[in-house]
């Protein structure tokens, strides 16, 4: 659909898939700020459950939305949307009003086949419904709506864990996509998409080639490290600052620092780094990483029963976890602009969409490992108090910020072999040249 370069007038199938876009990322961030916390203390899961649980769940978030963007091809964005909010509402719902081991996972892998759907319906909508001459402004408001979105679902979580208890997040997560399911059937009309788009078998076929990629593969690896630590806002940092400042703690807060450091430095970043290789501009993020998940670990140096820091005279432990997430925040500003443009680059010509299609198998990767380890290291370092006696209490945490010592070495062995790679690379594409003059 054309619309004019000049204005910020856009269709109304445009503005109802932003809208609805932010009321999924409220339900979705909102719930999945506190899910491990979630997971042990309201369904009964210990620490290296409820991480393996939640990791597997975000895993599959980021596994299925190709092969589901197939299926909404088919059917089309308005009964994809349909299906997929009334999906997420019963996922929802389900989480909250059913909080056993029997049914919170079967309620989980509802949401995340109801939440595959959203992002490519959404941005294929704002693909549809902008012109070339407007798109860029379509997509920056899209991504506006995703950062509101998050930042919204956050906010309301600390006072309804507070005031009411974690069951009722999910609730308000409910409430949410009900809203949005009610405003696609109200308002959604979008253009036909029936038909379009490729085949189940042509998607998996995608995958294979790519898979028998090496280069792609190791980058893919190599990325994962940082993707491991970014990670731990959602899978260490809620029971850790818990665990050691008490209930007031916020974490639901806390991690709507990095949106906010996002939205305010990607384009000074962006412009600062426009002359440079998206490879330097990873490596940048890369060896920003350990500085964060150090400053994180020094909250825990502090005398915790003497110190204040910072505004407010606010926790140590609390204080230094937003330090190290502005420096995660910048971190994720060299990198994630960048890994897109840098792996369409080392796909087959030709290929680039279909390849850009599992761009974030990455994030598959790194939410498994990621969450995984996040259990075992909890469990060791800073178990769930409920586990522990009186006396072992007093000596349980004394070490707790080992934990991110552990991620600070996986993020710098990860920028380490990100150097490498791109020496590697360039001299192997050096070589090309060479070898066909030869011939």
């Amino acid at each position: 659909m054309n619309q004019s370069p000049n204005t910020w007038k856009f269709s109304r199938p445009f503005w109802t898939a932003n809208i609805v876009e932010l009321l999924e990322r409220a339900a979705y961030y909102g719930m999945f700020i506190v899910i491990t916390l979630y997971l042990s203390r309201e369904v009964g899961y210990n620490d290296i459950w409820a991480a393996w649980i939640a990791g597997g769940f975000s895993a599959g978030l980021y596994f299925l939305p190709p092969f589901s963007g197939a299926y909404a091809d088919k059917i089309g964005f308005r009964k994809a949307l349909l299906l997929a909010f009334a999906l997420l509402t019963v996922g929802y719902f389900g989480l909250g009003a059913l909080p056993f081991k029997s049914t919170v996972i079967p309620s989980m892998i509802i949401i995340m086949i109801g939440g595959s759907f959203i992002k490519s319906v959404i941005t294929g909508t704002v693909a549809k419904e902008t012109s070339t001459a407007n798109r860029a402004r379509g997509f920056s408001i899209f991504y506006a709506m995703v950062n509101i979105g998050s930042f919204s679902g956050k906010t309301l979580v600390y006072p309804i864990r507070m005031e009411l208890g974690l069951v009722y997040v999910n609730f308000l997560s409910a409430g949410f996509t009900l809203l949005a399911l009610l405003i696609v059937f109200l308002f959604y009309k979008s253009s036909k998409t029936e038909g379009e788009g490729k085949s189940m078998k042509e998607i998996w076929e995608g995958l294979v080639r790519l898979i028998k990629q090496p280069r792609l593969i190791v980058l893919i690896l190599i990325i994962s490290g940082f993707w491991m630590v970014q990670h731990q806002l959602y899978a260490t940092m809620p029971k850790y600052v818990i665990r050691l400042i008490g209930e007031s703690a916020a974490p639901s807060w806390y991690a709507n620092v990095n949106p906010l450091v996002v939205v305010l430095t990607v384009m000074f970043v962006t412009q600062l780094m426009r002359k440079k290789s998206a490879l330097t501009s990873m490596t940048i993020g890369m060896l920003i990483m350990p500085i964060s998940a150090l400053a994180m670990a020094s909250g825990k140096l502090f005398d915790l029963n003497n110190s204040q820091l910072g505004f407010l005279g606010m926790h140590p432990v609390a204080f230094m976890m937003i330090v190290g997430i502005i420096f995660q925040g910048l971190a994720e500003t060299f990198i994630s602009p960048r890994f897109l443009e840098f792996f369409s680059l080392q796909a087959p010509k030709g290929e680039e969409g279909m390849y850009l299609g599992f761009s974030h198998v990455h994030s598959f990767i790194s939410a498994l490992l990621g969450f995984g380890i996040s259990g075992y290291l909890l469990d060791r370092y800073c178990p769930n108090p409920n586990t522990l006696t009186e006396v072992e209490k007093l000596t349980a945490y004394d070490h707790a910020h080992y934990i991110w010592y552990f991620f600070a070495i996986i993020v710098s062995v990860a920028a380490i072999a990100l150097i490498i790679y791109g020496i590697v690379t360039r001299r192997i594409d050096a070589k090309k040249p060479a070898l066909s003059n030869e011939r």
